[in-house]
């Protein structure tokens, strides 16, 4: 099985400034590959070190990808580094970056100065795998390690421009490396906590063939994914999947990159349904997952983020005696939120949330991190009916926030 390293580059990264997202989406897309990532390192901006530690990793890895320190300004060191590391005579203009460099600048009406053009140079004995989504190139180094079989990456550091080079990267890693075949299957679930879904398919993971892994990839909001992963010729998992349904059931949601907010969009357009949602304590977080799936507008009509009870009356229709009786954060006030929403928006279903994020906010008989969940639907009668669910996490605010969210578009999935 060939290796592989990742490395990212830059003082902003070690004391914590930005959060390093690059290294994850290139060790997923090597994976994918066969190729077993066995190294992730971040460098700081000093040259010697750069050298020394890309060194070591092509002296143990046959693939090394690095990002970051490729900029205009003065601290962008990487290309220098790279080209005394690779034995480079010297810098050549590459064209094909340069016209794009051209393209973006007079795109943003910025005039080309110096440093702009500088970008376009490369080390002499580079191949460049030009950057269609911003100035400086990716460049590729091969037959270097200590048995000369080892190639380089370097990738911008700007993750939109990194992610976006990864394709190219990938295909000529294929091209220049012959890899193991390997063959993924994934799972999604979401409602059983990673400890409880190991025990319950305890028995079935031990009955896996030898060849066969099984990894957890937990997420509070997308839920427990199973990654089923088999390394030599093609797999058929479709035994050990139908083994899996019967255990978990309903429990499972979803393949591959499925999210709850896919599946629910998936089955709305196929049935020819709409959706609307009522927000308290999540804020618009769940309106954001709903939309993060391209095409919703042909199912999502809308949202009224009701933090207020005054918005819960006026809006929603949520009657005073249920607050004054009840609170905010109940049962009855949830109810009559995803009622009163998809009575207001006119639509088929809807998802209501009234919860305690926190810090403050609690009482002994409410904790902090306490929410209540509805779901509704309208009946072929045109009578609703309301689903509703009551969770407590102790967690931050942020995630519980996003937990709240997660769970009640479980709810919504498991009621459509």
């Amino acid at each position: 099985m060939k290796t592989a390293s990742v490395c990212t580059i830059g003082d902003e990264i070690l004391i914590g400034q930005i959060v390093d997202t690059n290294s994850s989406h290139i060790a997923r897309e090597l994976n994918l590959l066969g190729i077993q990532v066995k190294y992730m390192t971040s460098i700081g901006d000093d040259r010697g070190r750069i050298i020394s530690e890309l060194t070591r990793c092509l002296d143990n890895t046959d693939i090394v990808i690095v990002t970051g320190g490729l900029g205009p300004t003065k601290d962008d060191i990487t290309k220098d580094a790279l080209r005394e590391l690779s034995g480079s005579a010297g810098y050549k203009e590459s064209s094909e970056q340069m016209a794009h460099i051209e393209r973006i600048l007079g795109a943003r009406g910025i005039p080309m100065i110096d440093t702009n053009r500088a970008q376009a140079l490369v080390p002499d004995n580079c191949t460049v795998i030009p950057n269609t989504l911003g100035t400086a190139p990716c460049m590729a180094f091969y037959g270097l390690g200590k048995q000369g079989k080892s190639a380089l990456y370097s990738l911008p550091g700007v993750p939109f421009e990194a992610i976006g080079l990864l394709p190219a990267v990938m295909a000529d890693i294929r091209r220049h490396f012959e890899l193991e075949e390997i063959t993924h299957h994934t799972i999604v679930t979401f409602g059983i906590p990673e400890s409880t879904l190991a025990k319950q398919i305890e028995a079935w993971e031990d009955a896996l063939p030898a060849n066969i892994h099984l990894a957890y990839l937990p997420n509070p909001t997308v839920g427990v994914r199973l990654r089923l992963t088999q390394f030599g010729g093609k797999a058929d998992f479709t035994p050990y999947i139908t083994e899996l349904q019967e255990i978990l059931g309903e429990a499972i949601y979803g393949e591959g990159e499925d999210t709850l907010q896919s599946v629910i969009g998936r089955r709305l357009r196929a049935e020819g349904k709409t959706l609307a949602l009522a927000e308290s304590c999540t804020g618009g977080h769940l309106s954001e997952l709903i939309t993060s799936v391209a095409g919703c507008s042909d199912y999502y009509k809308g949202s009224v983020t009701s933090y207020s009870n005054e918005v819960k009356m006026k809006v929603l229709g949520v009657k005073s005696e249920t607050l004054a009786q009840y609170g905010a954060v109940s049962e009855a006030c949830v109810r009559e939120m995803a009622s009163g929403v998809l009575r207001v928006l006119d639509t088929d279903y809807a998802a209501a949330t009234s919860g305690i994020a926190g810090p403050g906010g609690g009482s002994p008989e409410k904790p902090v991190g306490t929410a209540w969940l509805a779901a509704a639907k309208r009946q072929p009668d045109g009578s609703v009916t309301v689903a509703t669910q009551c969770v407590h996490f102790a967690s931050s605010r942020a995630v519980n926030i996003e937990r709240f969210a997660s769970y009640a578009l479980d709810l919504l999935r498991r009621n459509l």
